[in-house]
């Protein structure tokens, strides 16, 4: 068999998918930037008292944000086979399964807010999922492609859409706890009201 058609064989299924990860990677490109804005945001609010806080509620946001940026170039990247690709989505897996992990550490150690169970659900357990099942698509890519391929892009999905929670999660929760600071400022200068 001519080793040019092998290799067309091999990388059409991801072919197929370019403008699936052209939109999902700008996507998740264009949002890594605005949570920089909303850093700013709470930065200006003063809302985040300890790093711990960052670490575990911030930071993962834009890690996500990458994670999906990450896994977008990895499937338009120009591969020979499925095999090369799968690698790197295994190597992408591994690094974000061990930083989810990071994160439980983190979110454990934040003194001024007590995570509640939907920040563990949005901020660790869907992102951990989102990983390892990254490390399962990667492994089912050369013998089930299809699969691996919906798969993937399935976590690519879940990931850009944590991100996008998780920043709004954020903002709302500064400026609710910021307006209720406000408001009891007001109400402690104000003699009138009771």
């Amino acid at each position: 068999m001519n080793p040019t058609v092998m290799i067309d064989e091999a990388v059409s299924p991801l072919s197929r998918w370019e403008n699936f990860y052209v939109i999902i990677g700008s996507s998740a490109g264009a949002l890594t930037g605005l949570q920089f804005v909303v850093m700013t945001l709470i930065d200006q609010a003063r809302a985040v008292r300890s790093m711990a806080e960052i670490r575990a509620f911030g930071t993962p946001t834009v890690v996500h944000f990458c994670g999906a940026l990450l896994i977008s170039a990895v499937m338009s990247a120009p591969w020979d086979n499925l095999r090369a690709a799968g690698i790197a989505l295994v190597i992408s897996g591994v690094a974000g399964t061990l930083y989810a992990i990071q994160v439980i550490r983190h979110a454990r150690r934040t003194a001024d807010y007590q995570p509640e169970i939907a920040d563990w659900i949005w901020f660790v357990e869907l992102p951990l999922a989102s990983y390892i099942a990254l490390i399962v698509a990667a492994e089912l890519l050369v013998p089930h492609p299809t699969l691996a391929l919906f798969l993937v892009a399935g976590v690519t999905l879940l990931l850009l859409f944590v991100g996008i929670h998780n920043a709004w999660d954020t903002v709302t929760y500064v400026a609710i706890t910021k307006s209720g600071e406000r408001r009891q400022e007001e109400q402690g200068r104000d003699p009138d009201r009771s």
